[in-house]
């Protein structure tokens, strides 16, 4: 896609560019956090309405996982500690605040928004683990601690 690069070395159907870039979303002009978190919406939705919450908090985990893996790499091959172009960290950080909240549109919109506004506020802890955390973890933690705020806020409101 124009004016967003890849890692070097690695093509656009690399599974850590799949994975990172969350198939290309994170590659989408503007706003590459903002596309990430809409994209976690619909396969959050599907987890949640026939498996459930927990099964939705073990999806954020794995992909937790993954991130840490891909994005690392990704990462490191840009020299870039924390590249725009990932968004896992988004995906996995949605699923996560989607568990305290039942599966309708309205809950999913609140749900998002007060995500999207935690992930740029970044309050403590996150705002540190942005600063001090480096790798493929670190790039994940952030937006998982943002993304605690954002599940207590949509808790309570549930």
């Amino acid at each position: 896609m124009p004016g967003r690069a890849l890692p070097r070395g690695l093509s656009f159907w690399h599974p850590v560019c799949l994975f990172s870039n969350w198939f290309g979303v994170g590659l989408i002009p503007g706003a590459p956090g903002t596309w990430g978190s809409l994209a976690a919406l619909p396969m959050a939705w599907y987890v949640l309405k026939f498996h459930g919450p927990l099964e939705l908090a073990g999806l954020g985990g794995i992909l937790f996982l993954i991130g840490c893996w891909s994005s690392g790499i990704y990462a490191r091959r840009t020299n870039d500690d924390d590249p725009g172009t990932i968004v896992i960290d988004e995906v996995a950080a949605q699923c996560l605040v989607l568990t305290a909240v039942p599966a309708t549109p309205a809950y999913f919109m609140v749900a998002f928004i007060a995500f999207r506004i935690a992930d740029i506020l970044k309050p403590w802890p996150a705002s540190w683990a942005d600063r001090s955390i480096k790798g493929g973890f670190g790039i994940m933690i952030d937006d998982i601690f943002a993304g605690f705020y954002a599940w207590v806020l949509m808790y309570g409101i549930v």
